[in-house]
């Protein structure tokens, strides 16, 4: 009777534990974005590019907060995105500016990652970039900030 008893409290034991290794498992391959934050976005209110790269910001899970402003030279000023790096519109999110259509994958990466600059900037406005929807044209996001800048991804 003891054996029986030591048994069944070694399977519920290894039924937990398992139940235990899968939930955390399964909370580290999830597909939703790397920090719960709002995203910022900063756009004027004619730019119709910037509200397709909200929605394929939305579409990949972020919740999203939209301020019209007619002066986003001062916005980008304010936020320290170098003049050659500028675009349509200018988001921060858990610290990091995103200027222009960075992709929502690059942000979850950068979410992830936690690197040590300022943001990241898809700089003008390339075809293919999200918001923008004219595949077969290549660009780069590119880093800025804290330490120097650099190519984060191509695409």
């Amino acid at each position: 009777m003891q054996r029986l008893r030591g048994a069944r409290w070694g399977l519920l034991l290894g039924v937990g534990l398992v139940g235990v290794h899968l939930i955390a498992g399964s909370a580290l391959f999830e597909s939703t974005p790397a920090a719960a934050a709002d995203l910022t976005v900063w756009k004027s209110p004619t730019c119709d590019c910037c509200g397709k790269w909200i929605e394929h910001m939305r579409a990949a899970g972020f919740s999203i907060v939209v301020r019209d402003v007619e002066d986003m030279h001062r916005i980008r000023t304010g936020q320290v995105v170098p003049e050659a790096l500028r675009s349509c519109h200018t988001a921060m999110m858990d610290g990091y500016v995103l200027e222009g259509h960075v992709p929502a994958s690059d942000v979850n990466r950068l979410l992830t990652e936690k690197p040590q600059l300022k943001g990241l900037s898809v700089p003008g406005m390339p075809a293919s970039a999200p918001g923008m929807d004219h595949p077969g044209h290549p660009y780069g996001v590119v880093t800025f900030g804290r330490t120097g800048g650099g190519l984060y991804a191509s695409h």
